[in-house]
């Protein structure tokens, strides 16, 4: 299967060894940890982050789909249960609304590289959205810092605000540093 790129560690829940080899194979070039429960699923979740988590319905300790939502609520790992046909609509109707992705056996190989792929791509999408989320926040922190120190130096060295914001501004580019970097140390040289 192509992949591009970005690195992603699966998590396969499974008890049956032909199917584990089949999936394998088609997830050849990723980190691929494989379980045999649902209880050793859910501490390998808590232990390790994992881009996308393949459950093999049934498990030996349960059906799979409680853990499936489980899954969803203590990670941001994309989720595929695979089901016996008996059980898929039933299955498909308790857990689609949470976001899981449900494929039912026997299963076509072509079909599971699709879901694997459009897991891959949501991956992706929500690594890159906490990129942009991270750097929101590292902003609105700078911001933060620049403005305590601007009314730091309004309220102890009597300056404008504009007066004090372009000091900070002036001490950043003099020393090379960001602008929250600046107002850090005028801060930390108040303490």
């Amino acid at each position: 299967m192509p992949r591009d790129d970005t690195f992603h560690s699966i998590l396969i829940v499974s008890a049956s060894p032909q199917f584990d080899q089949i999936v394998k194979r088609s997830l050849s070039g990723f980190s691929i940890d494989l379980r045999k429960s649902a209880a050793v699923g859910r501490r390998c979740i808590l232990e390790r982050y994992y881009d996308i988590v393949i459950i093999n319905s049934p498990l030996p300790d349960e059906a799979g789909e409680g853990f499936a939502m489980d899954t969803v609520q203590k990670c941001s790992a994309s989720v595929l249960i695979i089901t016996p046909q008996d059980s898929y609509e039933n299955v498909l109707e308790r857990v689609t609304e949470r976001g899981i992705l449900v494929l039912p056996k026997p299963l076509p190989r072509h079909r599971f590289d699709r879901a694997v792929r459009f897991l891959l791509a949501s991956q992706n999408r929500i690594h890159e959205l906490e990129k942009k989320n991270r750097a929101l926040e590292e902003k609105l922190e700078e911001m933060r810092l620049v403005s305590k120190a601007k009314f730091l130096l309004v309220e102890r060295d009597h300056m404008t605000e504009d007066d004090a914001h372009r000091l900070i501004g002036k001490m950043a580019m003099d020393n090379g540093i960001s602008r929250g970097s600046a107002a850090r140390r005028i801060l930390e040289d108040a303490d």
